[in-house]
């Protein structure tokens, strides 16, 4: 029976922005490890359920697409978010 995981979305810290980041991923756990392609040297399996990467406006939603596929999942909680409140005099201290 395949494995799911469901998370949200992280901010993309190469941006200052937070767009995108209220949606909900679910993604399929591997099924059998990677292996070394003995020609070219990559990583690679035969699990296709690897590139499958659903995306939902809620937790929710995820979950109930889960339990109707019959799949089995676990919840990644969001970290909490905290903030650096940071004065520009400081810089100067």
């Amino acid at each position: 029976m395949p494995s799911a995981r469901i998370y949200q979305r992280p901010k993309n810290s190469t941006q200052s922005g937070r767009a995108r980041t209220g949606t909900w991923i679910l993604e399929f756990e591997p099924a059998e490890p990677k292996h070394a392609d003995p020609l070219t040297g990559w990583a690679g399996s035969g699990d296709t359920r690897d590139q499958v990467r659903l995306s939902f406006p809620t937790a929710e939603a995820a979950q109930a697409y889960a339990e109707k596929q019959g799949l089995t999942y676990h919840v990644v909680p969001a970290p909490e978010r905290t903030l650096k409140l940071q004065a520009y005099a400081d810089n100067f201290r």
